[in-house]
């Protein structure tokens, strides 16, 4: 107990001497906040990727794609084969009719209201169902296209990041004219950053034939899956894999996360060592400007240990208050912030809004704490093994 009371009146006496040393104290939160502030800036792009590529993941929803295909691009699917798996057990059904989107994918260049620069974007052709199946999408502008016209709707966001793409516009895609004549939301999902138009008028623009890249089905319900699947896969005819939405959609996004994740790592890991670094310093200054305080203490009675201690949650409290400021910082400047990049297993821009969540904060401030521990600790070491009669007699 006498340990504890120790630390505890060290701890006080550390926090009521800080603002002595203001400068240097503050010159440490801002080395840790700068640092925490790019870490959450950088990694908040992988996080709102993700999220838009998740967000409309339903555990109802599954995607039937050729065996061996990682994306909608390398996939094919005979009309034949989108007759089968409609027939499929686990199958849901509005009126007799199954809920099966046969879709095309192609991918497609327009400008860039950014950068005035073509760019790849997605245009998907899809029949009745799809509007059921992906019950997220809903026309908010203008009316959705005529079956058999060229005519297409575009999602919001691609709205937002392309030059043509407004109402009434034309389009000249394929060997057609396309003209704009709906705008559509999707709560955020990767949806937005397609064009969508008639199927059986894509088709033959692209010379595609009877063939779809995809299928999205709406199952009777979750638990449907494993007898849906086996259906499918044991049927000779078939040569399909079947992904729930979310686990197809996650792992679209695989690759853009671990580029970014590996980026912020290595841009943390700089900065980090020179925030690490100033926190050193700052600790280093403290000690030495309080070596006759401690050696006073410690000819009181206070031990090594308990001296060590204070100037380690000293420095803790200095890298928190860095880490929360810079989080802060970074969720006001960066949370919600909408662009687009590139999607690397489709090589279309994604539109996307950066996401700085909580779970995302939290691996930040510590982050900041293991930077306040490593710059903390030496000091701390240097402060518990000086000796009072060389402390004394410092200035």
């Amino acid at each position: 107990m006498r340990w504890f009371s120790q630390v505890a009146a060290l701890i006080a006496f550390s926090i009521r001497t800080l603002p002595a040393r203001i400068g240097s104290a503050a010159a440490a939160v801002v080395g840790i906040a700068f640092v925490v502030a790019v870490f959450v800036a950088v990694l908040s792009i992988g996080e709102g990727f993700k999220r838009t590529m998740t967000i409309a993941g339903s555990p109802d929803t599954v995607f039937v794609l050729r065996t061996g295909a990682d994306s909608e691009m390398s996939s094919v699917l005979g009309r034949e084969e989108t007759k089968i798996l409609a027939e499929a057990p686990g199958v849901a059904k509005v009126n007799g009719k199954p809920l099966v989107s046969p879709e095309l994918f192609v991918v497609v260049n327009l400008p860039k209201r950014s950068t005035n620069t073509d760019a790849n974007i997605a245009m998907r052709g899809v029949e009745a169902a799809a509007f059921s199946v992906r019950s997220e999408v809903k026309v908010t502008e203008g009316r959705p296209f005529a079956w058999g016209r060229n005519e297409v709707i575009v999602g919001r966001s691609a709205q937002r990041q392309f030059k043509n793409l407004d109402l009434g516009n034309e389009l000249e895609f394929g060997q057609n004219q396309w003209k704009v004549v709906g705008i559509f939301e999707a709560n955020g999902a990767l949806s937005e950053s397609e064009i969508w138009a008639d199927a059986a008028v894509l088709a033959p623009a692209y010379r595609r034939g009877s063939s779809y890249q995809t299928a999205v089905v709406k199952l009777a319900s979750p638990g449907s899956l494993q007898q849906f699947k086996d259906a499918l896969t044991s049927d000779p005819r078939m040569n399909v894999k079947v992904e729930r939405e979310a686990d197809f959609y996650a792992e679209q996004s695989t690759t853009l996360v671990n580029i970014v994740t590996f980026l912020a790592g290595i841009i943390t890991t700089l900065m980090g060592l020179g925030a690490m670094f100033g926190a050193l310093n700052t600790m280093y200054t403290a000690v030495a400007a309080r070596s006759r305080e401690i050696a006073t203490l410690e000819a009181l009675g206070f031990g090594g240990a308990a001296v060590m201690v204070s100037v380690l949650v000293e420095a803790l409290l200095l890298a928190f208050i860095g880490g929360l400021i810079g989080a802060i910082g970074a969720w006001l400047a960066f949370d919600g912030f909408r662009t687009a990049t590139l999607n690397w297993q489709t090589f279309s821009q994604v539109a996307f809004a950066f996401d700085v969540n909580g779970r995302l904060i939290v691996r930040a401030i510590i982050v900041a704490m293991v930077i306040g521990l490593v710059g903390g600790f030496f000091p701390a070491i240097r402060a518990a093994r000086m000796p009072v009669s060389v402390a004394l007699r410092e200035r």
